[in-house]
């Protein structure tokens, strides 16, 4: 993120807007809406700026370059040419944010694409490389948004001093005005009824008694992060991760989907990698349950399924057991995630009729599996956490009788920006497998492997090798 997004105070001093034609009229239409006090130096002298008589417009004749910047809070040039260059020299060098329309090397500041409700702005940026994609996400946030959820916000404001005074805690406080949100009160701003609620709200005798009535028992969510691209986190999901006061995280959960997790949320590295110290399953149970018997809204979030190879089903019985109150919320697993990612069709109509998932962290895994089971052509197996086992994994399906020629897939930190594939033959598998950087990554073996698109997802040095190995 190169451009921070921050709200500027536009009662604290004028704007200066220089600049010509439409270019400037927009920028001027923009400003005004804000409410700003406006300084305009149209340096094409057409002083026709087109807003109305409620405009705090000054027009200014002087040189921008010699004008008497004191007391100005930001320079923006829309259409500006050279004049806009200097400007930005000038007012970088007193420390004034300057924004140059179209110009990123002599803007210190950009102007976002805006939702606006009133008390409750929306901003929305592209570090300046794509206004059209703002403008998209823009609309995608203006058909979500209330009509009156700025109201509400106001609302809220008029009163949020006198009861933050009289609810000394913090958690306690935010609870309170979860439920004056989510609830009556806030249905009541939002459908247009503002006196019924700001009656129901005067009516709460004890802002502590009503915070804590709304206060479940401790709880904790099982939640599935899917393989790392944080858009395809559930909606629930990400509702979860708002909501949630601690979070105890796996280490494959990617930064990007830790980012969607509620800034002032507690949050706990628990999970370990192959070869690495971690705290253990039985702590982790333990300190989910210490969580939640404290009244904290609890999220155990696991990298792809709590239910496939995510120890779900363990940290269930351990809250049974405790008699802890749990939910799950399922995620997209890594099998289904990489398959989708790398166009490997895990059915396939008269070529692939079942499927089968299993793990092999370490060669005794594998050597543990009755490969037997494995064989049939038309199955195809999905394999976790099978790098460090793939000449085990090979060995063993061979031995019961698959094809060296069977077509696998090595498929690596699948729905990631870095994610990449190698493809080739069951006989191969150790040496596709060293073809990836590292993991996490799943293996898919099958004959529907024959239809991945992954090559798109390769480096040069992997197409060709791909090709040759074709060839042969």
């Amino acid at each position: 993120m190169r451009f921070l997004p921050v709200f500027l105070d536009l009662k604290a001093g004028p704007v200066v807007i220089i600049g010509a034609g439409e270019l400037l009229r927009a920028k001027l239409r923009v400003l005004n809406a804000a409410g700003a006090s406006l300084r305009v130096h149209a340096i094409d002298g057409n002083h026709d700026l087109g807003l109305g008589a409620e405009a705090r417009v000054e027009i200014s004749t002087s040189d921008p370059l010699t004008a008497d910047l004191a007391g100005v809070i930001a320079v923006v040039c829309a259409g500006a040419g050279d004049v806009g260059v200097a400007m930005s020299a000038r007012a970088k060098g007193l420390g004034l944010p300057v924004n140059v329309m179209d110009n990123l090397e002599h803007s210190s500041f950009i102007f976002p694409a805006i939702v606006d409700r009133g008390d409750v702005v929306v901003a929305i940026g592209t570090g300046g490389t794509s206004p059209v994609v703002a403008r998209r996400v823009r609309e995608r946030i203006e058909a979500l948004l209330p009509a009156r959820i700025g109201e509400l916000a106001e609302f809220i404001g008029s009163f949020r001093k006198t009861i933050n005074g009289r609810i000394a805690e913090f958690p306690l406080r935010r609870r309170f005005w979860e439920r004056v949100i989510d609830g009556p009160i806030g249905a009541a701003v939002l459908a247009g009824r503002k006196g019924e609620a700001d009656a129901a709200l005067k009516a709460i005798s004890d802002p502590s008694a009503f915070a804590r009535a709304s206060r479940p028992e401790g709880s904790v969510a099982l939640v599935g992060a899917g393989p790392g691209d944080p858009d395809l986190l559930t909606i629930k999901a990400l509702r979860a991760l708002q909501d949630a006061d601690i979070v105890f995280h796996d280490e494959l959960v990617s930064p990007e989907i830790l980012d969607r997790i509620r800034r002032d949320t507690t949050r706990v590295p628990v999970g370990r990698r192959i070869g690495k110290p971690g705290i253990g399953q039985d702590a982790i149970n333990q300190r989910m349950i210490e969580a939640a018997r404290s009244g904290q809204r609890v999220v155990r979030l696991k990298g792809g399924d709590p239910f496939v190879f995510g120890r779900g089903g363990e940290e269930v019985e351990a809250l049974r057991a405790a008699g802890i109150a749990y939910s799950i919320i399922p995620g997209i697993t890594a099998g289904l995630g990489g398959a989708a990612d790398f166009e490997v069709p895990l059915t396939y109509r008269h070529e692939a009729t079942r499927i089968t998932f299993l793990t092999a962290h370490k060669a005794r895994d594998a050597e543990a599996v009755d490969w037997s089971t494995l064989t049939d052509t038309r199955m195809t197996v999905v394999v976790y956490m099978g790098l460090t086992a793939a000449p085990a994994i090979r060995a063993g399906l061979l031995a019961a009788g698959r094809s060296p020629e069977t077509p696998v897939g090595v498929f690596a930190r699948v729905t990631r920006p870095d994610a990449e594939g190698a493809i080739g033959k069951l006989r191969d598998l150790p040496e596709l497998v060293q073809r990836t950087q590292g993991g996490p990554a799943i293996l898919i073996i099958g004959e529907v492997v024959r239809h991945a698109g992954s090559l798109r997802r390769q480096t040069p040095k992997q197409i060709i090798s791909d090709l040759l190995d074709a060839a042969e």
